[in-house]
């Protein structure tokens, strides 16, 4: 019986895959570098390694396994199984994941955006559990997010409704690769925020950070951030201040528009908590409209790095269901017509 799923998080560092039971216990999990400077074949391969070596560890033959979904980022087209394009990879347009592995593996493979993925362990096992209204967001190098209305996840015309990093908070703003300007993901991702604490730097204020990395700003990391705001530092505190001040306010915007029960805020960023979310909520608790503002809470993710693996499983778990449905709809259509036609000759 096939009764394993497997979930994998396809990152432009790491590729982490993790094994589960159909009631979603977690019996094995790998992690490998991506190499993502290496091309579509190269990863594509990685990836696969990456499966089989789960799967080798946990000594449980492919056969067993029901289905496969992957976390990826950038553009898709989920129903063919295609990443379009990934602003992480070398190399990476328009390839065929979902028919590449099932060539490989023989087993039915699903792919989708990584956040949503992440959405989708946070709302079914972590902090959005039991909510009908969540919104994830994941600072890391920049900022993504995935949206729950009314017990749906939104998706929109091409897949990437929620694109809450892309919202413009200023006119004449940083530049982004999306061709924009001001976008809220090039001030409160970990990028985003060592920008504005350099820029702190290279104006001639002093930091402890300064004497940690022996003058080579390159180095300064988002957790060094946060170690030198637990130490007083002017410079830190005035970064996470800043950079939770303009979440706050994109947040304000989130909370108006979609009227969402929680907030949950994810990735590497995640790891600054309160030094970063105390601001952010004393501007969404001023300017957020008043009865949205108090029935929402902000959150840190309950699952932290693991949700995009066990979000992706029960999604490869939900897709096989769906594809399963349409298969027994069409035999009955087709035993429908069947009867009609063989109504039709015995009348006749």
């Amino acid at each position: 019986m096939k009764s394993y799923y497997i979930g994998a998080d396809l990152g432009g560092t790491n590729i982490k895959s993790a094994l589960f039971t159909s009631t979603f216990e977690k019996l094995g999990e790998n992690r490998t570098a991506t190499n993502a400077d290496k091309g579509s074949d190269i990863v594509l391969q990685r990836m696969l390694d990456n499966v089989k070596e789960l799967l080798s560890s946990a000594n449980i033959p492919k056969d067993d396994v029901a289905a496969i979904a992957i976390g990826v980022p950038g553009l898709l087209d989920i129903d063919r199984g295609i990443s379009k394009f990934s602003p992480n990879f070398i190399n990476w347009e328009n390839v065929f994941v979902s028919a590449w592995f099932e060539k490989q593996l023989q087993i039915p493979t699903f792919i989708d955006n990584d956040v949503r993925v992440n959405l989708y362990g946070e709302w079914y096992f972590g902090a959005g559990k039991g909510k009908r209204n969540v919104v994830l967001l994941t600072l890391g190098t920049g900022l993504g997010s995935g949206i729950v209305m009314d017990g749906h996840v939104l998706y929109g015309c091409t897949g990437s409704a929620g694109e809450i990093g892309h919202m413009n908070m200023y006119r004449s703003g940083r530049p982004c690769r999306c061709g924009s300007s001001g976008c809220l993901g090039r001030y409160v991702s970990a990028i985003g925020m060592l920008r504005t604490l350099k820029d702190k730097l290279n104006h001639g204020e002093n930091s402890i950070l300064f004497e940690w990395v022996d003058g080579d700003y390159d180095k300064i990391t988002a957790k060094m951030v946060s170690d030198a705001f637990d130490k007083g530092d002017k410079v830190a505190i005035d970064t996470l201040t800043e950079t939770g001040e303009i979440l706050g306010f994109g947040l304000v915007n989130v909370i108006n528009l979609y009227n969402p029960e929680i907030i949950i805020v994810g990735g590497g960023m995640a790891a600054a908590g309160g030094r970063l979310l105390k601001r952010t909520r004393e501007i969404v608790k001023k300017h957020a409209l008043q009865i949205s503002q108090e029935n929402c809470s902000i959150v840190t993710s309950a699952l932290g790095d693991t949700s995009g693996m066990l979000g992706a499983a029960f999604y490869a778990s939900q897709r096989l269901k769906k594809l399963s449905r349409i298969d027994e709809t069409n035999l009955l259509q087709v035993n429908a017509q069947n009867i009609v036609e063989k109504g039709a000759k015995t009348h006749n």
